[in-house]
């Protein structure tokens, strides 16, 4: 039995690191390490309640957006505030242009580069997937990262900056006018632009119409322009890559739900799915310890009664920084194909049916809610009522309990938090990396990405891209970091810095 280390896969709020034990050329076990301690929980106690709305982005420049959700929603909570339809509105563009950013970086930069591997130099497919996906040269890849900058201008307008915009309890504090409304919206019908003209060639309406596997094999033949689309050439190539065959996981799914309207009622809503859908109780959502270098606690906790001390101890069996949450005493996967699958999306649920829970569902969840959030945003905008007000009304109570629950581009995310004399007195966050790159819990089971790489097959250790391409799936964070493997011996390669990509 050989050993595989991947270190670092990814940089997500601090290093992934990654570990498999080979036999007979397939995965026979893995660890997932998050390599570097946060502990925002400690940098908070004390503090004005008010002061996670500043801090809590920190946790990451990726999605900073999604932790200002959740910060705000658990201030609501605590604060028992009211929060306009405008302000709603504004909330909901801000995470859903993140999510849709998010989700173009991982598809095109993270993922997509992947397709590149030289693995598949022999396939038919290989020279169309480098003119599309090389780094830094691919076509769809430059003009991804130019719609980005369109995105991230909304975040400017209706939030005066990103990363770390201004969100506040009871709403937004924005007062656009209708220049700016206008140009948000003319901000995002570019977005629309590149997706029906790169990634679907085809409408976005036309996309959203595909309600099967049998409605996309039509619209493949339908017309020329489908098939050579980004997603066209996925759906056609992307199992004769393998990536149907691998990357299964737990089969178990988590949403939290997120953008609510002004009646509360969410439009992707939340629950557990384990073949069945069940209402989401928060109470239900508890985190182990066992393998995590923080003071051992026996079983398992809620994050109000949540601990979180360090203690690294080599001799012990902890192999992370990250805690095990567990939905019910279940491992539960988080993210685009889990929110897809909550919420019964039609398509998803039966290329997940037709193609299994795979690399393949992930990747299509992930590209066909990029389509859903661009037709839904440009309602948002529309929606917009500049004669009504963006902020309700709040209290600050001296003592209370409240968490904030949402959905960021990589899945369930939650902050708790415990207020005493009208300072944090404990603050806990729930990250979806928590829950999809979560080590063994404290019955020894593994968490879902690891459970998605055991079995893997590894032809050539040299070149692991399939295990790659099932961490991945799961979009651990934006690489920014080299990727290597050693199998043999340590490798070394100094990195020259490279000008950003521009549009041909």
């Amino acid at each position: 039995m050989g050993e595989l280390d991947l270190s670092p896969v990814t940089r997500l709020e601090g290093h992934l690191d990654f570990t498999v034990d080979l036999s007979d050329g397939e995965v026979a076990d893995a660890q997932s390490t998050s390599a570097m301690f946060r502990g925002f929980e400690q940098i908070l106690s004390g503090r004005d309640p008010k002061d996670a709305l500043v801090i809590t982005p920190r946790i990451c420049g990726v999605c900073p957006s999604s932790h200002n959700m959740a910060s705000a929603r658990t201030l609501d909570d605590a604060f028992n505030a009211t929060v306009p339809p405008n302000g709603q509105r504004v909330r909901n563009l801000l995470l859903g242009t993140e999510t849709m950013m998010s989700h173009a970086a991982h598809t095109y930069v993270l993922f997509g580069p992947d397709l590149t591997n030289e693995k598949y130099s022999d396939h038919d497919a290989y020279p169309e997937l480098v003119a599309r996906f090389e780094p830094l040269e691919g076509s769809s890849y430059k003009k991804a990262v130019k719609r980005r900058v369109d995105l991230t201008e909304i975040h400017g307008i209706f939030a005066g900056k990103r990363p770390h915009s201004t969100f506040v309890p009871a709403g937004a504090p924005v007062q656009p006018s209708i220049q700016d409304k206008a140009k948000a919206a003319s901000l995002l019908s570019d977005v629309q632009t590149f997706l029906e003209e790169t990634v679907l060639g085809c409408s976005v309406e036309r996309w959203l119409a595909n309600e099967s596997v049998d409605d996309v094999l039509e619209w493949i033949d339908e017309d020329a322009s489908h098939a050579n689309s980004d997603v066209g050439v996925i759906i056609q190539y992307g199992p004769e890559l393998g990536l149907t065959d691998i990357g299964e996981g737990p089969g178990h799914f988590i949403a939290y739900g997120a953008y609510p309207d002004s009646t509360g009622e969410k439009w992707l809503p939340g629950g557990f799915h384990d073949g069945t859908i069940h209402p989401l109780d928060q109470e239900k959502i508890k985190e182990h310890v066992k393998y995590s270098w923080y003071s051992d606690y026996e079983g398992s906790k809620h994050p109000f009664d949540g601990i979180t001390e360090p203690e690294y101890v080599e001799e012990n069996d902890a192999y992370t920084w990250a805690k095990c949450p567990r939905y019910d005493g279940k491992v539960a996967e988080a993210g685009p194909l889990a929110r897809m699958m909550v919420d019964q999306d039609p398509l998803i649920t039966d290329i997940a049916d037709e193609f299994g829970v795979s690399v393949f569902s992930r990747v299509l969840a992930r590209v066909h809610e990029i389509v859903r959030l661009a037709a839904k945003s440009h309602e948002w905008i529309d929606n917009i009522d500049l004669d009504a007000p963006f902020m309700g009304t709040f209290e600050e109570p001296d003592n209370t309990d409240a968490f904030g629950l949402t959905e960021a581009a990589r899945g369930a995310l939650g902050h708790w938090v415990q207020i005493r004399d009208g300072e944090i007195d404990k603050y806990q966050v729930v990250t979806p990396s928590a829950w999809n790159l979560s080590p063994r819990d404290y019955n020894d089971t593994p968490g879902p990405v690891e459970q998605a790489v055991i079995g893997t097959s590894v032809p050539d250790e040299s070149n692991p891209v399939e295990v790659e391409h099932v961490i991945r799936s799961y979009d651990p964070c934006i690489a920014c970091a080299v990727h290597y493997s050693t199998p043999d011996e340590e490798f070394k390669q100094e990195i020259e810095p490279v000008p950003a990509p521009t549009e041909s």
